[in-house]
């Protein structure tokens, strides 16, 4: 059954249901404990969306706030494919 959201309590300044996971970050590990992705906030309190390759040397970013929005990253650095 759908619940009628207008009676559930909201967090106080959050606005958002009692019964939801709150957190700064999320990470998705692999079976190893390694880190494959990420949704977060970075320092400057931006979001963003890592995705890692299975051998760890490409990194796909989505950083909506970022004037480069979605990157393709090689271990070293150096910028595969970035758009816009």
């Amino acid at each position: 059954a759908v619940q009628n959201t207008a009676q559930i309590p909201r967090v106080a300044g959050a606005g958002q249901f009692p019964n939801g996971v709150h957190a700064e970050e999320f990470l998705l590990l692999d079976v190893n404990g390694k880190a494959r992705a990420g949704l977060g906030l970075d320092a400057n309190r931006e979001v963003g969306l890592v995705l890692m390759s299975k051998d760890g040397n490409r990194t796909l970013t989505l950083f909506p706030d970022d004037p480069s929005v979605i990157k393709l990253v090689e271990r070293g650095g150096r910028i595969l494919w970035g758009a816009p």
